[in-house]
């Protein structure tokens, strides 16, 4: 048996995949479904997955599959409901078209999700990852706004990032609380600069930077000792 939400969720993603090729964002399944936050659509998927009704692909952006529906639902039959994609302009590419293709961005090194240390950046490498990963949800793809680094560490496992990992970072100075960030910290007294992966919390004339590891202590900086480099935007893991 399904709850509301997860049936409601699951009709979600059929009819958006019948429409676009692709399901809706999380932010566009918190939107649809009422849902204060993201963590919601995070349990209701698990639900769904943990009774063979969706399936989660690897090296997918959006990466979900339906496996079956409840008895009595039917299959979306797909271009339909067409009235979403008669609002679009006649030039944007649909969302199924740029989830099939792959652009180059630079990887610029390793980045720690641990200890901090100073990232290397390396204009040699990149990596190809899905243009889905950073086309905006009106398609708007900029890759010079985008980056690659690879995560060394375990701060952030709760968060789903492990040692290893890609992370695609979007190019900014400035995010919103709770917000995933690559963020520089200034020294003190050598003048070194430290980069780290870590959550963004501000408190009290206070910068925390938050791991995703019960094992782990938040730190807290002054703000003028910390400078946000970009936001997380995607992962991409190599089995």
């Amino acid at each position: 048996m399904l709850t509301r939400k997860q049936k409601e969720l699951l009709l979600l993603i059929r009819d958006r995949m019948a429409e676009d090729g692709v399901p809706p964002s999380f932010d566009e399944m918190k939107d649809a479904l009422g849902l204060r936050s993201k963590s919601g659509i995070h349990r209701l998927i698990t639900g769904l997955e943990e009774r063979g009704f969706i399936k989660r692909l690897p090296h997918r952006a959006r990466a979900l599959e339906i496996v079956r529906l409840p008895e009595g639902i039917e299959p979306a039959k797909a271009g339909k409901p067409a009235a979403r994609k008669s609002r679009l302009p006649a030039h944007m590419p649909s969302m199924a078209a740029i989830a099939a293709q792959s652009i180059r961005l630079p990887l610029y090194g390793r980045i720690a999700a641990g200890t901090p240390i100073e990232a290397l950046r390396d204009p040699n490498s990149n990596i190809d990852v899905p243009v889905g990963l950073i086309a905006s949800s009106r398609g708007k793809i900029d890759p010079d706004e985008h980056y690659a680094l690879e995560v060394a560490g375990d701060s952030m496992i709760e968060a789903g990032i492990m040692d290893g990992d890609r992370v695609i970072i979007r190019k900014c100075d400035t995010a919103e609380n709770g917000a995933i960030v690559v963020a520089l910290i200034s020294g003190d007294d050598d003048g070194d600069n430290e980069v780290t992966l870590k959550r963004l919390q501000r408190r009290s004339g206070k910068i925390d930077l938050v791991p995703a590891n019960k094992n782990l202590q938040t730190r807290s900086y002054d703000p003028d000792h910390v400078k946000v480099q970009g936001k997380l935007v995607g992962l991409v893991r190599q089995y």
